[in-house]
C-alpha cells in the first residue's frame, strides 16, 4: 500500500493510496542509492539502536548532500529537493526500510530553517552551506537547570557590549555538544519584561573562549548529553537571528519543526519488522515467541497505533502542502510518536528475555574478544530502551504537549 498523488488534495477528495509509475521509479532510485552509498557500519549501528559515530554519520550525510538529497524540506533556492509530498514520504519510508539514519536534526531540521526563514542574507551565506555539506555540526542550547518544560523562564543572560553580547549562564541536556562546531542558543536579553518577550536567538561558535563542556553519562552508559557553561563568552551581534527580544518567536518555529520530525514513524516501522524477525527465532515456554498470543497481541496493537500515527502525519503533511497553518498537530505527533517508540523498545527487551539484561557501554563491548552473551542481535535493544525513556521529555514533555492541545484545540 502506498500514498499517492492525492495526498496533496487538502482533504477535499478521498486520498489515493496507490503509487503512480513515476513514484515507483523514484522509489527504485532511492533504494538503489541507499544500497550503494550507505556505509555498512552506519547501517548496523542504526539497526541496533546504537548511537552514531561522527565519522560514519558525516560520510553518509555527505553522500546525501552530493546527491542533492540532504534537505528535502528546504526550499529549492536554499538547497532543497523540490520533491512532492509523496516523494518525501517515499524517501522517509525507504530510509527506515534500509536502516539508513536521517541527517542529524540540529542543523538540517532545526537551525537551518530558522536561518533561511528569519536570518539576513549575510547569515544565510555564512551558515547554510556548512549545514548542508556537514562541515559544520550544530547542537541546541535551550534547556537549563530549572528551565526545561518551562523554557521561557531561562536565565542565561546576554548583555550588549558594543558590537558583541557577553553571555553568562548554563545549558543542560545538550545532545552531542562534544561533536558540535556551533550552538544555537536562547538567551535572556531583557529581564524587565514578560519572560517570552525578553529572549533572543544567538548563534555561537563552540570554540569561543569561555565555553566549557561537562559530559552527562546517561542510563545507557553512553556520552550523548552535556552541560554547557558560558563564562563571559563574547558573541558578535551579527550572530543574532532577527530582532533582539524576539527570539521566542523563532524558538516556537523551530520547536514546531522538531516535533514534526520527532514522530519517527519510519524508524518505528523498522522496529516492528525487527520484532517479527526476533519472534521467529526466540523461544518461550517450549515454543516460538511468534506463537505467544500475549506477546503478539502487544505487537499487533502497537502496529495498529503506528498505522494511525502514520496517517495522521500524512494528513498534516497534506495541510502543509496546501498552505494551511498548523496548530496543535505537531504536539499530537510528538506524544504518540514517543509513546510508540517507548512501547516498541520495551517489547524488544521483553522479546530477548534474559539476554536483554546484560548490557555494557558500546566502547567496552567493542573492545572485548570473547563471544557475546546471547544472540548477536541482543546487543543494542537495552541501550536504546534506556535512552528512549527520555523521549517523552525531550522536545517538550508530553504533559506540556497535552496542555498545548487542550488550549489550541479545546480552548481550555
Amino acid at each position: 500500500m502506498g500514498t499517492g498523488d492525492a495526498l496533496v488534495n487538502n482533504g477535499e477528495t478521498p486520498m489515493d493510496l496507490s503509487f503512480r509509475d513515476e513514484d515507483l521509479a523514484f522509489q527504485a532510485e532511492v533504494r538503489e542509492f541507499i544500497d550503494k552509498k550507505l556505509p555498512q557500519d552506519v547501517k548496523e549501528r542504526y539497526d541496533r539502536g546504537l548511537h552514531f559515530s561522527k565519522e560514519g554519520q558525516v560520510q553518509w550525510q555527505k553522500a546525501l548532500y552530493y546527491n542533492g538529497w540532504i534537505a528535502p524540506n528546504w526550499p529549492v533556492e536554499y538547497g532543497g529537493t523540490g520533491w512532492s509530498i509523496t516523494q518525501k514520504f517515499i524517501f522517509s519510508q525507504e530510509l527506515g526500510r534500509a536502516s539508513a539514519p536521517p541527517p542529524i536534526p540540529f542543523g538540517v531540521s532545526m537551525v537551518g530553517p530558522v536561518i533561511y526563514t528569519f536570518g539576513n542574507q549575510e547569515q544565510k551565506d555564512k551558515f547554510l552551506p556548512g549545514i548542508l555539506n556537514s562541515d559544520d555540526w550544530w547542537c541546541q542550547g535551550y534547556s537549563e537547570p530549572g528551565s526545561g518544560s518551562d523554557l521561557a523562564s531561562l536565565q542565561t543572560k546576554a548583555v550588549r557590549d558594543g558590537d558583541d553580547y557577553v553571555v553568562n549562564g548554563q545549558k543542560i541536556w545538550t545532545s552531542h555538544a562534544q561533536h558540535a562546531d556551533w550552538i544555537f542558543c536562547l538567551v535572556r536579553t531583557d529581564s524587565n519584561v514578560k519572560h517570552q518577550e525578553g529572549i533572543s536567538f544567538l548563534l555561537i561558535d563552540m570554540k569561543t573562549p569561555g565555553i566549557t563542556l561537562k559530559p552527562i553519562i546517561g542510563l545507557d552508559k553512553e556520552h550523548t548529553l552535556n552541560e554547557v557553561f558560558f563564562d563571559d563568552v563574547r558573541v558578535p551581534v551579527a550572530n543574532r537571528i532577527g530582532e533582539e527580544n524576539k527570539g521566542w518567536t523563532y524558538a516556537k518555529f523551530l520547536l514546531g519543526n522538531e516535533r514534526t520530525s520527532i514522530a519517527r514513524v519510519a524508524q518505528s516501522k523498522r522496529h516492528v519488522e525487527r520484532l517479527r524477525e526476533i519472534a521467529k527465532q526466540e523461544r518461550v515456554n517450549g515454543g516460538l515467541l511468534e506463537d505467544d498470543r500475549d506477546f503478539m497481541r502487544k505487537l499487533n496493537l502497537i502496529e495498529v497505533d503506528l498505522m494511525a500515527l502514520e496517517y495522521t502525519e500524512l494528513r498534516m503533511l497534506s495541510m502543509i502542502e496546501a498552505g494551511k497553518k498548523l496548530s496543535a498537530e505537531p504536539s499530537l505527533l510528538k506524544i504518540k510518536g514517543t509513546e510508540i517508540q517507548q512501547r516498541l523498545t520495551e517489547l524488544l527487551v521483553e522479546s530477548l528475555g534474559m539476554y536483554g539484561a546484560p548490557y555494557e557501554a558500546l566502547k567496552k563491548y567493542e573492545g572485548r574478544n570473547e563471544a557475546p552473551v546471547g544472540p548477536d542481535y541482543a546487543h543494542g535493544p537495552m541501550a536504546e530502551h534506556l535512552y528512549l525513556r527520555a523521549a517523552s521529555i525531550y522536545g517538550g514533555s508530553n504533559e506540556i504537549q497535552r496542555n498545548i492541545i487542550s488550549k489550541m484545540v479545546l480552548g481550555l
